[in-house]
């Protein structure tokens, strides 16, 4: 039910959201592979922050995969935050999922996003009873250094075909969307 060009076209508009909204900094560099590729690693006791995006074609989960080592905690939150590791991640991720959010919206109107939640690694087997069209997994690096990972997955509850074009770079972070 979901096309090859729709499957393209989400997972180029999630790594367009990824490399724009998981960084700290405009020059810090952030890789996307498939998870297993040239050697990525998976994080099988991490932990998920899962987002997602509903419509009346489809609900789309976005699973951010995270360890909260030093180098994680360093990297997103800076030493003069008092703000906990925790608070600071989900709102980052909640970034990225509102960017696959605008993204999405050009092609599908009337999409709800949901409130980030974590969940322990030891529920990404389950995703398979969601019977999803569409489930990609991918490791992701910054700066060659903090490794998290990211899912996809697609529930589709009717055909979906579209081919997005994710070349216009915009910067909208700090713009507040009002409901």
């Amino acid at each position: 039910m979901i096309s090859a060009h729709a499957k393209d076209s989400i997972e180029r508009i999630v790594f367009k959201a990824a490399k724009s909204r998981l960084t700290m900094d405009a020059g810090d560099v952030c890789e996307i592979v498939p998870a297993g590729a040239h050697g990525a690693h998976s994080l099988p006791d991490a932990n998920l922050v899962v987002l997602t995006i509903s419509g009346i074609a489809f609900r789309l989960l976005l699973i951010v995969h995270f360890d909260e080592d030093e180098r994680t905690h360093q990297y997103f939150v800076k030493e003069e935050s008092e703000r906990a590791f925790l608070e600071v991640f989900l709102e980052i991720c909640n970034l990225c999922c509102g960017a696959v959010n605008q993204e999405l919206l050009n092609y599908f109107p009337d999409l709800g996003m949901s409130t980030p939640y974590v969940l322990s690694a030891r529920c990404m087997p389950y995703l398979e009873a969601l019977k999803p069209e569409f489930l990609a997994s991918y490791a992701v690096t910054i700066n060659n250094a903090v490794g998290l990972g990211a899912t996809v997955c697609v529930c589709a509850h009717a055909p979906i075909d579209f081919v997005a074009d994710v070349s216009a770079v915009e910067d909208t972070s700090g713009e507040l969307e009002l409901f």
